[in-house]
């Protein structure tokens, strides 16, 4: 994931991520469209950027079809161009992207890419880095509805993700790109 601004580029490796489908009461597409949750319900490859708690922008995925609730929440990047950039914004060295208000701090993503295009442009994922090690999936963090799905995706061991697994629900998954 990379984000060339005006600063200047910041990217990293996405290192962890979490899964929301429509069905699933802690996605935010669970009750139907709104004017908060229109993009999550936009075409794949869209950037569904929301501010959680009122504090922290958040950066989803769009990757269903157009008018299928679903996205992909970034949580946690390994950092990799722009760090003294990121360091800078985040007024700290350490814990740059372990998070996802963290990474959107440090990558200086706001509410003004919700709607973004994801494959081209200054906000962009591409498959070029590829983190290596064994992903498992686990159960999601941070929220109070559907903690029990096993939809949390990380690498194991990498010291970049938001927190360490709990419990392993499934290991050496397969990318599917």
């Amino acid at each position: 994931m990379s984000h060339e601004s005006y600063e200047g580029l910041t990217s990293g490796v996405i290192v962890e991520t979490e899964a929301y489908r429509p069905e699933d009461p802690a996605c935010h597409a669970y009750n139907g469209p709104t004017m908060r949750n229109r993009t999550i319900f936009g075409a794949p490859g869209l950037a569904y950027v929301y501010l959680s708690y009122g504090v922290h922008h958040l950066i989803n995925v769009v990757c269903e079809n157009e008018g299928v609730g679903s996205a992909v929440l970034i949580r946690a990047l390994r950092p990799l161009e722009g760090r003294e950039l990121m360091a800078e914004r985040r007024g700290r060295n350490t814990n740059l992207c372990n998070g996802p208000g963290r990474l959107t701090q440090a990558l200086g993503i706001d509410l003004s890419k919700d709607g973004h295009d994801l494959t081209e442009g200054s906000l962009s994922i591409n498959c070029e880095s590829t983190p290596d090690g064994q992903i498992i999936s686990t159960t999601r963090i941070g929220i109070t509805r559907g903690t029990d799905l096993p939809w949390r995706y990380l690498i194991l061991g990498e010291s970049n993700v938001s927190k360490p697994p709990v419990g392993v629900a499934e290991r050496g998954l397969k990318r599917s790109f």
